[in-house]
């Protein structure tokens, strides 16, 4: 690992970071509130690959371990990873590793539709299944009634994933920074 990439994981550390200070949007169908967060995991995958993207969040994940009030509302500690959400957050982290794996293996023939389907891949279906186990155990209930739980979600995920996808593309096009080989 070189200083370019140290630089780059803890760029997209910080991008994290201050995804969090964007307050929720409700959304008016659902009245669920859509924080911008973990759009940072989606663009780390997406636009570092696989290891610079899942060690820029592990490192985020970290400091909010340590008590930094990192999370949206200005929440951190150990205690905030051990809670309903928690799976979500430590899943962030292995999100972006998939997210950037799947890139990387696409990276030859990327276009928006792998670009999405990559992203949504790892950032909603990896992410849901990591994050509604940890519910379901966390709070006791069954897998199903926590997947039917985090539903209206979805709807803000699929605009992140189109906004990761368009950023993706971007940096893609203007200066890549991931290539198959990674």
């Amino acid at each position: 690992m070189n200083t370019k990439d140290i630089v780059y994981i803890a760029l997209f550390a910080a991008v994290t970071a201050v995804l969090g200070l964007f307050p929720p949007i409700t959304l008016p169908i659902t009245g669920v509130p859509v924080t911008a967060q973990s759009l940072g995991p989606m663009l780390a995958g997406a636009i570092l690959g696989a290891r610079r993207g899942g060690l820029s969040i592990l490192l985020f994940v970290v400091l909010v371990a340590l008590g930094l009030p990192l999370l949206s509302g200005g929440r951190g500690g150990f205690g905030v990873l051990l809670g309903a959400t928690g799976g979500f957050i430590v899943g962030w982290v292995i999100s972006a590793f998939v997210i950037g794996l799947l890139i990387e293996k696409f990276w030859d023939r990327l276009n928006v539709i792998n670009a999405a389907l990559s992203i949504a891949v790892g950032g909603i279906v990896v992410l849901y299944a990591i994050g509604n186990l940890w519910v379901s155990i966390v709070v006791e209930i069954s897998y199903w009634q926590a997947t039917v739980g985090a539903a209206p979600f979805l709807i803000g995920d699929v605009i992140k994933v189109a906004i990761a996808t368009a950023a993706c593309m971007a940096v893609r096009r203007a200066y890549p920074l991931i290539s198959r080989a990674r």
